[in-house]
Parts: structure tokens; sequence; C-alpha cells
């Protein structure tokens, strides 16, 4: 039997926070309950329902529901959105499929944005360093023309600057400046995105 590396679980030490002190009273979902409630309930039953090229009819909903779409912004059936009076995402954007827009706080998309599938905007998170582990929210600005490539996750607070490239499986947990290459986790610029003629 191997004796324990200094990495192993101490499961008998004292734990650091005390999560019955945790409250979030102070947060301000935007809207109702009700609300809340009747919005998680059509996108449960409305947005895999509906067809794959449907996207009018998902925007409309998105609409409905106080995000403000522009227009030919193609979102696939499986994409989830938390508040969606919460987002906005600018012309001609796409939105992949398992794409997930945990909007506590603010997601603004620019325009001819693509965010690709199952990649993760995280508007909220945890202060590790506060006993009650408290909620910490800020929002996440994502400039004209950028690709957030597979799977990625983009933390709070994050600004990803106009025409830039996020390689995939990255997590973006500081800004990226506009026109760079990002990959990695975490993610940081690599070169400049040169776009080829026309």
């Amino acid at each position: 039997m191997e004796p324990p590396s200094e990495f192993s679980p101490k499961l008998d030490a004292t734990p650091l926070i005390d999560l019955r002190l945790y409250d979030q009273s102070w947060f301000d979902r935007g809207k109702p309950g009700w609300f809340i409630l009747l919005w998680w309930l059509v996108q449960a039953i409305a947005f895999p329902l509906s067809l794959h090229n449907a996207h009018g009819f998902r925007c409309w909903l998105l609409r409905l529901f106080g995000a403000k779409i522009g227009k030919g912004v193609l979102i696939r059936p499986t994409a989830r959105f938390t508040y969606p009076w919460k987002i906005e995402i600018g012309d001609y954007s796409w939105i992949g499929d398992d794409v997930v827009l945990y909007s506590l706080d603010r997601i603004t998309i620019g325009t001819q944005c693509v965010i690709s599938q199952k990649s993760y905007l995280c508007t909220g998170s945890h202060d590790f360093r506060d006993v009650a582990f408290n909620l910490v929210t800020a929002p996440i600005i994502i400039g004209n023309g950028v690709w957030i490539a597979a799977d990625c996750f983009i933390g709070c607070g994050v600004k990803i600057g106009a025409n830039a490239a996020i390689g995939a499986r990255s997590s973006v947990f500081s800004d990226i400046p506009e026109q760079q290459v990002a990959w990695g986790t975490p993610c940081r610029p690599r070169y400049p995105r040169v776009m080829k003629a026309v």
C-alpha cells in the first residue's frame, strides 16, 4: 500500500467556509419568480421541440421575454438562456448547439459573432476568500466579429475585443484584446488575426 501523497485530500480538515452563512438576498434576477418559471418552462418545451432551422421562432421567443436580438440571428434549439432580459445579441450572430448563456448579469454579444457549440458564458461566480462563499456577478462583453470556438468557458467580467478568435476548449478568465487569436487555459493572445482578401 502506497503512503498518502502530500496532495491527498484531508477529509478531516476543518472547512474554511461556512455555507450556512450564504446569502444572496441582495441579488436581483430582474423579473418576478412566476415570470422566470414561465420562461424556463417555455424554453424547456418550445426550444428543443422547434425545428432545427426555426431560428426566427426562437429569436421571437427570446424577444418576447425581454432579450434584445438583432436581425438575421441564428440560434440552435439546444442553446440555453438563463435570464433573456439580461442578454443582447447583435445582427447576424450565431449561437451554437448546447451553448449556455448563464446571464446572472448582462451578456452583450456584438454583430457577426459566432459562439460555437458547448461554450459556456458565465456571469456568476463565488468569492473563494469569503467565509460565506458569497455570489459575485459581472457582465460579459463580446465585441463585433468575435469567434468563440467549441467548448470554451468565458468567465464573469470578461471583455473580448472585436474580431478576436478564441481557440477550442479555452478558458477565458481575463480580457482579450481586439483582433487577436487566443487559446489555452488560461487563455492568452498568441498572434494577430489577419483576414484573407475576399
